[in-house]
């Protein structure tokens, strides 16, 4: 008897049924989310610790953030979390033209968010507001002002290797999608990925505050 009867070619053989591989693929997309929860978990106990050590150079420093590339940045970033759930939708009411669109807008705005990012990097490259033993910069008051900047470069810039990964991700479901790999009936992979965006994004609307709002 044939094998492939009544077998999508998008369910893997170790999988009895579409509904189970979708499961699969969501505990296993919500293992990995926690792990991610945890590794950000600890960097935000980390900026807890030394801010609370050191509340004047905090607060000095935050001030020399540009809260309105920062609040750009949380805009595009909101903007792109629902763009890509509209793609998710679009993929379920099997419209894929719209599911392309919306794909190709988000990674769009990722970008946008990364050259944003260069631009405030770069500026701070230029004054020398940078970690440890790089910083050169002269005009924060107190003592040990890097201590702010190495921790903001290492939990944005994280995060910024995270935008680059899910940017990634969704270039290949842009080609993906253009090749009719994913329907009504499939469309796991961006499901999934649109999990990891929204992670992603959630992290930002901590990271804004923290760093550019309070110091």
């Amino acid at each position: 008897m044939d094998q492939t009867v009544g077998h999508p070619e998008f369910l893997q053989h170790h999988f009895s049924d579409v509904e189970q591989q979708r499961e699969s693929a969501k505990l296993g997309m919500w293992i990995f989310l926690l792990t991610e929860v945890l590794l950000f978990g600890g960097l935000f106990c980390a900026y807890s610790i030394y801010r609370s050590w050191n509340p004047e150079i905090f607060h000095n420093a935050h001030r020399f953030l540009d809260v309105y590339l920062g609040t750009l940045n949380t805009v595009v970033l909101i903007v792109s979390s629902v763009t890509m759930a509209l793609a998710i939708r679009s993929m379920q009411l099997d419209r894929k033209k719209q599911t392309l669109i919306f794909l190709i807008v988000t990674l769009a705005l990722a970008a946008a968010f990364l050259v944003v990012k260069y631009f405030e990097y770069s500026h701070k490259f230029h004054l020398g507001q940078l970690p440890g033993k790089f910083y050169t910069f002269t005009g924060i008051e107190g003592t040990n002002p890097h201590i702010f900047f190495s921790v903001y470069f290492l939990m944005t810039g994280l995060h910024g290797i995270h935008v680059i990964g899910g940017m990634a991700v969704i270039t290949w479901l842009i080609f993906k999608t253009r090749g009719r790999t994913f329907s009504s009936q499939y469309y796991t992979p961006i499901e999934m990925t649109g999990l990891y965006w929204h992670l992603v994004d959630l992290i930002w609307i901590f990271l804004f505050p923290l760093f550019y709002l309070v110091g």
